[in-house]
């Protein structure tokens, strides 16, 4: 599975590191944050996002979303990269649930759950 264009818009790299598992991360800049300097939440959903998009397809049927939340612990500045890892912490024939973690450098600064429906293969 390869990035799509509103990922590769937004500057994000990333790959599915194994089954069920995925990494994205962006160096934020300018046009990254909000009007308090530091990084939108909705490109750290996106981001998060992205990651659980990844991890959740990477067994070959189709997965969407059903839901996400997201708890945000600290703020960002321009410049910080930012990664966000996607492990699988349940999955059955019909439904996956993911946990993502979104890290600047070692710190843990915004945590991430999503639920997905698998479709039929």
């Amino acid at each position: 599975m390869h990035l799509d264009p509103f990922m590769t818009a937004l500057g994000f790299e990333g790959e599915i590191t194994g089954p069920g598992q995925a990494r994205m991360r962006v160096q934020l800049k300018p046009e990254h944050l909000n009007n308090w300097g530091s990084a939108h939440g909705g490109l750290l959903f996106t981001l998060a996002d992205s990651a659980f998009a990844l991890a959740s397809n990477s067994h070959g049927p189709l997965a969407v979303s059903l839901s996400a939340h997201m708890e945000y612990f600290k703020a960002t500045a321009v410049g910080d990269t930012i990664e966000a890892v996607a492990r699988e912490v349940s999955l059955t024939r019909r439904t996956g649930v993911y946990q993502v973690e979104v890290h600047r450098g070692v710190e843990l600064f915004a945590l991430f759950t999503g639920t997905v429906h698998r479709k039929k293969a």
